[in-house]
């Protein structure tokens, strides 16, 4: 029967949407890039989704996130995501967690109950907790390394952590993860140097900090606010949702390069 997944259908076959729509996918981070990963996700037929971020949107968000909007200033992520999915696929299952992730609300996660984890949080101590804790529960992980302060999309590539060059991400991951005895990690990564931002303070929000009230994680806190654009997170999101699509249904769907 005709419905809005008819054209994916087309490419992967009944079975593959059928697994699409019993699987869960937990999305950890939701902005630039798991935003766009989450709309990939949705539009593809995945038919349950946990999204966890703590973040209201802001202003500066506008300029790369798939749910920032002048309309959607000030609302927590999670909440102006599960309306849109509402509106994509009334049907699919939406969990939404206003935390982020760290050792102290891991608890509240049991990786058992995911066929697949988005890593697209841009801490490395959460993304090193996530690693270890989907390894110890044998769940599918793919982790984004850094997308800031980059101007080419066409740089990324899928691999393995420790076959991953030039980002200094992707540098500190395979360090501290081989410390921690984890031998595999998928990745999708640039290869393009980042760049270094202007240091111009008269637009920096570490100066102008313009968060919605109730931010706990404010730009000022940060060393230096990294640069960013409409057209490099939201490819290294798609790449992640082609990826997940393609482990959970077993089906070659391009995605990207790989090493």
């Amino acid at each position: 029967m005709l419905n809005q997944f008819s054209r994916t259908e087309l490419i992967l076959g009944k079975e593959a949407m059928n697994k699409l729509s019993a699987s869960r996918v937990a999305v950890f981070g939701i902005g630039g890039v798991g935003g766009y990963t989450v709309e990939a996700l949705v539009r593809s037929g995945v038919g349950a989704v946990d999204l966890i971020d703590d973040d209201r949107i802001c202003l500066t968000n506008i300029n790369r996130q798939i749910y920032a909007t002048h309309k959607t200033v000030g609302r927590y992520k999670v909440d102006a995501a599960r309306e849109r999915i509402a509106d994509i696929n009334p049907s699919a299952v939406v969990r939404t967690y206003k935390t982020f992730y760290t050792a102290e609300t891991a608890g509240q996660f049991d990786f058992h109950e995911y066929d697949y984890i988005v890593d697209a949080i841009d801490t490395v101590t959460g993304k090193l907790l996530l690693a270890v804790n989907a390894d110890a529960a044998g769940t599918p992980i793919i982790s984004s390394m850094g997308a800031g302060n980059k101007v080419d999309p066409t740089a990324f590539k899928v691999a393995d952590i420790y076959e991953t060059s030039v980002c200094p991400l992707a540098k500190v991951m395979r360090h501290e993860l081989r410390t921690r005895g984890i031998k595999k990690l998928k990745v999708v990564y640039s290869e393009e140097p980042p760049i270094t931002p202007v240091d111009d303070m008269a637009i920096s929000c570490r100066a102008h900090c313009i968060c919605p009230p109730g931010t706990v994680r404010k730009c000022t806190q940060r060393r230096q606010i990294p640069g960013s654009n409409a057209f490099v997170p939201s490819v290294a999101g798609l790449i992640i949702a082609g990826e997940v699509i393609k482990d959970l249904t077993h089906t070659d769907v391009p995605s990207g390069g790989s090493a």
